[in-house]
């Protein structure tokens, strides 16, 4: 039986819409106060909210209710509301629409009217819910299957410590990276991100990493792993959309990294005398043009150096005035931590990140940090 909340602040007429309601098969609650309502929103689940906009007799600006259904789509977002208004109220009605209700019945209502309205949103309303649980139920299997294809553990690499972090802004992310370990002292590193949000991003995600999957191996020079992948890329991808990405392969034995970028923000190489150098990008973004040439770029690795590869969720979170974190801020965090792990980088540098913006992601951010021996 289909739930109802009448709220209106007459006795007479929360007793005759209750009646009116009952007989029509409808399981029906009443309140007659502003807080009466969200008292019963906060203990039960309804079907639909019938509310008038006034309850202070004497009072017909509707403000009450046009506050009230502000906290109602707080405490239930998806709970269809209709609301009730005189005859001379129609402009209180019209804008409680625009900040929600449903639809509107005047007073005095018609039963045959009111009853067709009650029944068209219930059934509208459950509709919707039943749509946007499935589309929850479905993002959230997604995002399980999205975080199976990271690495559940960073590989153990002889003189190097590895660290990373992957925070999606909604339910699915467009970042992705991956590490895959070649022996005990080489292991290829890649990050990336995705143009555009949601579902369209996390499937080219998943692509982007079964193809460097299938084309990094112990042999294969960053250039030619990049360019492997963008040919694949520009076969699949859609129009408008890119993916920056960078390939690097350390090799703690040879005291190396070398590495392709396409076009993402270039990881820093931090020295543990504080000089820096930028793995900077090397060829276009992938998805773009098919034929692109990239090349491999190499920088010697030093006892206590720190890189730390990011993608754009890291250094243009916003602060409440609007001003981004910055590489900038986040290379003076680096140099003065050069003696943090990589977990421990890692942590300093995404609690800074959470303090800048007074809260959660703003954007899909994901941080790898190493530290060299």
């Amino acid at each position: 039986m289909p739930r109802v909340l009448v709220a209106d602040d007459q006795t007479d007429i929360l007793m005759a819409l209750r009646l009116l309601l009952s007989d029509a098969g409808f399981d029906t609650d009443v309140a007659a106060s502003v807080d009466g309502v969200i008292d019963h929103l906060a203990r039960e689940r309804y079907d639909l909210l019938l509310m008038d906009l006034n309850y202070t007799r004497d009072t017909t600006s509707g403000r009450e209710g046009l506050d009230l259904l502000e906290r109602v789509r707080v405490e239930d977002g998806t709970l269809p509301v209709v609301v009730m208004t005189g005859w001379g109220s129609i402009d209180t009605a019209v804008e409680a629409m625009r900040r929600g209700a449903r639809s509107f019945v005047q007073k005095p209502w018609e039963d045959t009217t009111l009853l067709e309205v009650v029944r068209r949103e219930v059934r509208d309303g459950a509709a919707v819910r039943k749509r946007d649980a499935s589309v929850t139920r479905e993002q959230n299997e997604a995002r399980l299957i999205q975080q199976a294809l990271l690495p559940s553990r960073m590989p153990d690499l002889a003189g190097c410590e590895i660290a990373a972090s992957w925070t999606p802004a909604s339910g699915l992310g467009g970042d992705c990276y991956d590490v895959l370990p070649f022996s005990d002292t080489r292991v290829a590193v890649s990050i990336a991100d995705v143009v555009g949000k949601g579902l369209p991003a996390a499937l080219l995600m998943s692509n982007l990493q079964a193809a460097v999957r299938a084309f990094a191996g112990p042999e294969a020079e960053p250039h030619e792993v990049t360019s492997s992948v963008n040919r694949l890329l520009c076969r699949n991808i859609a129009a408008g959309k890119f993916v920056t990405f960078c390939y690097a392969v350390i090799d703690t034995a040879g005291r190396s990294v070398s590495f392709a970028n396409a076009g993402h923000f270039p990881p820093m190489l931090v020295r543990r005398s504080g000089e820096t150098h930028r793995l900077e990008p090397t060829g276009l973004v992938l998805g773009v043009m098919a034929d692109w040439t990239y090349s491999t770029g190499d920088h010697r690795l030093e006892a206590g150096d720190r890189i730390v590869c990011f993608t754009d969720g890291i250094t243009e979170a916003g602060s409440a005035n609007g001003e981004e974190f910055g590489e900038q801020r986040l290379l003076e965090l680096v140099q003065a931590h050069l003696d943090a792990s990589a977990h421990e980088l890692n942590t300093l540098v995404s609690d800074a990140v959470t303090a800048w913006t007074g809260g959660g992601p703003q954007d899909d951010a994901t941080l790898i940090t190493l530290a060299v021996a």
